[in-house]
């Protein structure tokens, strides 16, 4: 970086940076985004001071430019965080009782499994991957992994087991 660039960009930035705050103040439903919006496009700036412009009366468009887009990111961001709350609201309203009280016995009978054990299930299970992505995830030797899967799958079949047994009679 050159130290002319880094000079010029400090000095855009401190002459800009109250405008640049009040435009995202006049745009964000939680007036302190704004100054993380800000934090955001200093930060887009640093990384991009080799194309910060040379005519210093372009600088202040450039950090207008860098701004309309942080916002726009941070709208989509917010968009998605919304549609992913919605439909994860959804699928609890749609699980009926029994099952979710099957769910809550399987997840307690997981939870109550040996670490090594647990991990295996809830990655092979839980988070779809095959027997030899997790012994990967893990750091396990496939053999080791399958041998320990073999074993977590028995006493949760075990646990389970109790767990009806109980029901029944109690």
């Amino acid at each position: 970086m050159r130290r002319v660039s880094a000079d010029s960009l400090s000095a855009a930035l401190d002459a800009t940076s109250a405008d640049l705050l009040a435009y995202f103040e006049r745009r964000v439903l939680v007036r302190e985004d704004a100054a993380d919006l800000l934090a955001e496009v200093m930060l887009q700036a640093w990384r991009r001071v080799d194309s910060l412009p040379q005519a210093p009366e372009r600088r202040r468009m450039w950090l207008f430019t860098i701004a309309a887009h942080v916002l726009a990111n941070q709208r989509r961001s917010s968009r998605r965080r919304a549609a992913l709350a919605d439909r994860i609201r959804q699928h609890l309203t749609e699980v009926n009782e029994p099952d979710h009280a099957e769910a809550l016995t399987v997840q307690a009978a997981v939870r109550d499994l040996a670490v090594a054990h647990r991990e295996l299930i809830m990655l092979v299970h839980w988070d779809g991957l095959s027997l030899a992505e997790a012994a990967e995830l893990l750091g396990l030797n496939p053999s080791t992994a399958r041998s320990r899967y073999s074993a977590a799958r028995e006493a949760l079949r075990e646990a389970l087991i109790e767990i009806a047994d109980v029901a029944r009679t109690g």
